[in-house]
């Protein structure tokens, strides 16, 4: 069932009780103080647990084992019932990988109209510019354990909106914890951000030097990706990261993955949704962020004891979608609310009736049709804007 997907968490791990045996917390705990292999054989021999037991199960898609390994499921990137892929979506994109980290050895996804550029005059080089379309960078979401552009409901979602928004769409995968924790995922996105830059500088992918108008760039990305959306415009804001001679026109951030110690009213007392649980969020957390970390760790809380403060940073449009029914409604709405009291571009748009990753549990559900909508009104309003 699991296939040969074993491989090391991090050393040292700190778990919390989630209500499983204590003898296996325990013991986990201990065994986990002194795991430094790099195989699970090795592992199995330090721990002297020749049959190494489950101590974490994160819904079937990771499982965390004794003896410090743990087994992510062959299908843990399809954990979702596969949306339909209608031959008129597959025609209306033409989709590409490409390397953009060969160090982590990190790919992309990417994807443009198969009609090619937008509407315009077909002669000379003014209409060639003419032509060129936004660049929408997306992340996709997964806890930053799960989740994979290759993830069929991630790639019908780009597809949708390469095809209807029109945009050249970078769909890019990221490491994931257990065995990359948080700030990976962050780095990774800084890697992609100076990807694009140096495609901005040289043009040699050719789909982007034909169809690309890097100068219309936006980042974006759905739940954990919607996070690390906004790191990235808070490393760009702040003037850490560097672009140019791209331009980020705006951020759209799909239902954010933002926690704190302190509880919201939504996460207290709504229903679990079809993908996100309260008990699910706190155990990923337990294996995303640094080691000893709380759910206040600048990394998933902007505004934190000890994150930095954003009133100097400057942002871009930002568009944030959320669901009525989402556990993070509060969260999201709470950061909309301080980033518009800053004097920040933010929007806030909530889908009634939906719960957490609606647009990925149903890409081409009528909610879905309204997102891609709106998104297709940012992009170009924010492009018609600058």
């Amino acid at each position: 069932m699991f296939g040969d997907r074993r491989q090391p968490a991090s050393p040292t791990l700190k778990l919390v009780d989630f209500g499983l045996d204590p003898r296996s917390v325990t013991s986990a705990c201990t065994e986990l103080s002194t795991m430094s292999s790099t195989n699970s054989a090795e592992a199995a021999t330090v721990s002297g647990d020749a049959e190494p037991h489950v101590v974490l199960d994160f819904a079937g898609m990771v499982q965390l084992l004794s003896d410090g390994t743990f087994v992510r499921h062959a299908d843990a990137a399809n954990a979702l019932p596969p949306a339909p892929l209608p031959a008129s979506a597959s025609a209306a994109a033409q989709w590409k990988d490409v390397v953009y980290d060969p160090d982590h050895d990190l790919k992309l996804l990417m994807y443009k109209p198969a009609a090619g550029g937008a509407d315009g005059p077909t002669d000379g080089e003014a209409a060639a510019d003419k032509k060129k379309l936004p660049v929408l960078v997306y992340f996709h979401g997964g806890g930053f354990c799960v989740g994979s552009f290759s993830m069929p409901n991630t790639h019908v979602a780009c597809l949708r909106l390469a095809g209807e928004l029109p945009a050249v769409v970078i769909s890019a995968d990221y490491r994931l914890a257990p065995v990359h924790r948080l700030p990976a995922a962050h780095d990774d996105a800084r890697t992609l951000v100076s990807w694009l830059r140096s495609q901005a500088q040289a043009k040699s992918d050719p789909w982007l030097a034909e169809s690309a108008d890097f100068g219309r760039a936006f980042v974006t990305g759905e739940s954990a990706g919607g996070n690390i959306a906004h790191h990235v415009a808070v490393a760009i804001g702040s003037g850490m990261l560097g672009i140019s001679p791209a331009r980020v026109a705006g951020y759209a951030l799909f239902w954010p993955y933002f926690a704190g110690v302190e509880r919201t009213a939504s996460e207290a007392e709504y229903p679990p949704g079809p993908i996100l649980k309260l008990s699910l969020s706190d155990q990923f957390l337990c294996l995303v962020l640094p080691e000893g970390a709380t759910r206040d760790h600048p990394a998933v809380n902007p505004f934190g004891p000890d994150s930095a403060a954003l009133d100097a940073v400057a942002f871009a449009p930002t568009l944030v979608v959320g669901g009525e029914l989402d556990l993070l409604r509060d969260r999201i709405a709470d950061y909309v609310a301080r980033l518009k009291a800053m004097g920040k571009p933010v929007e806030l748009v909530e889908f009634p009736g939906q719960h957490h990753g609606f647009f990925i549990v149903e890409p081409w559900g009528d909610a879905a049709d309204e997102l891609v909508c709106a998104v297709r009104r940012f992009v170009y309003g924010s492009t018609s804007r600058n």
